[in-house]
């Protein structure tokens, strides 16, 4: 399935390109930092699984625009520090050396590895749940790494109504074989074409297929420089894609 646009009444709020303050609020879920945003009495929410490199101001403004910028389906979003503090630091990317590239395995095989983050998220579900019981369905949408845990965490059973990964790392065909939900990938330039042709090869659900070629591996994330005009209109294309896409789906 191709793209399509939707009739979503989304309007992607001006992007800032540096010191965005967040409209929302911390909250603690499962011990965890949780960025909280949208209006608390939404019936929809959507959990955000940032990129390696944590909580970043890019990351938080895509929170907030996905929040409030569909005017006809607001939603709670909530993205948890699921690195407990401690994310990749930005300098280790790209992985040019071989000090950094020692520096990003080891993070992916600890404080990344996918089984630790995936058995949190029931146990985050369930709190937010009981802290804000309006909340009706849940989406998921996921960058880099966290587009990853959306893959492994959208199979059999998901709590997830509709799924997306942007400029995701570790595409692989076997997890789209198991995937249950409507899913979104919004790949860049970085990612690997054969790979994401047998994902959607692979993709029994409805899906869309979306690529950025001008984009790096991180730009709706931590490594978007939104001062560059390319870079934050490719970055509000993804966020307006990401909007119909949950707004058709939930």
């Amino acid at each position: 399935m191709t793209s399509t646009q939707s009739h979503a009444c989304c309007t992607v709020p001006p992007v800032q390109a540096e010191g965005y303050k967040g409209k929302g609020d911390y909250m603690t879920v499962e011990g965890m930092k949780t960025y909280a945003t949208g209006p608390k009495d939404a019936k929809s929410a959507i959990m955000v699984i940032y990129d390696i490199f944590g909580f970043f101001p890019q990351t938080i403004q895509g929170a907030d625009i996905l929040a409030h910028a569909d005017k006809e389906h607001q939603y709670q979003v909530f993205m948890p520090d699921f690195f407990d503090g401690n994310p990749a630091d930005i300098s280790w990317y790209p992985p040019d050396t071989e000090e950094k590239g020692n520096k990003l395995g080891q993070f992916f095989q600890t404080a990344a590895a996918p089984p630790k983050t995936l058995e949190r998220i029931p146990k985050v579900l369930k709190q937010l749940q009981s802290e804000r019981p309006d909340i009706k369905e849940w989406g998921v949408v996921g960058f880099c790494w966290g587009g990853k845990i959306v893959n492994l965490s959208s199979q059999q059973g998901t709590a997830w109504k509709a799924g997306a990964a942007c400029h995701p790392a570790m595409v692989d065909a076997n997890d789209a074989a198991g995937i249950t939900i409507p899913f979104a990938m919004l790949p860049s330039k970085d990612e690997s074409k054969d790979d994401v042709a047998a994902w959607q090869k692979n993709i029994k659900t409805k899906n869309i297929v979306e690529w950025f070629p001008t984009q790096v591996h991180g730009w709706m994330a931590a490594r978007g420089d939104l001062k560059n005009e390319e870079v934050k209109k490719e970055y509000e294309r993804g966020y307006n894609l990401l909007l119909n896409f949950f707004h058709e789906n939930m």
